[in-house]
């Protein structure tokens, strides 16, 4: 294989992963915001996995699951059942810490960003064992 066709280090690939995430929740974000929607929390870490954002609009308080992908049929496939458990559990945490919130409508969203095309966004596509509609 010659030297321009070899794949880049592993670190290379997890370093623009990573920023093609932050870009994508960023878009993600500014998207909902436009829609009406209030950033609570972003990249909220818990023992159990991370929330990528916290949103609200009116009385529901919306958990959402950001995604890149070439196409929004991967960006759906890319948030499995055992993705959604994770989610669901980790609401848990961020409810805890906020009994302000007791009361409020939630529910778990997803956005899948591609690149040239806007935010899609997938109202409830889960509930809150993870468990897929």
């Amino acid at each position: 294989m010659t030297p321009d066709r070899r794949r880049p280090p592993a670190d290379a690939r997890r370093v623009a992963a990573e920023k093609r995430g932050r870009r994508a929740e960023r878009a993600a974000t500014w998207f909902l915001r436009l829609k009406g929607y209030r950033l609570l929390a972003s990249r909220f870490k818990t023992p159990v996995g991370e929330i990528d954002l916290v949103m609200r609009r009116g009385r529901t308080i919306v958990f959402v699951e950001v995604k890149e992908r070439p196409d929004e049929a991967a960006g759906l496939d890319a948030v499995t059942a055992k993705a959604r458990r994770r989610i669901a559990r980790a609401a848990d945490y961020w409810l805890a810490g906020h009994p302000d919130a007791a009361g409020f409508d939630l529910r778990f969203d997803i956005v899948v960003a591609s690149p040239g095309r806007l935010p899609r966004h997938h109202i409830s596509p889960f509930d809150a064992t993870g468990a897929a509609w």
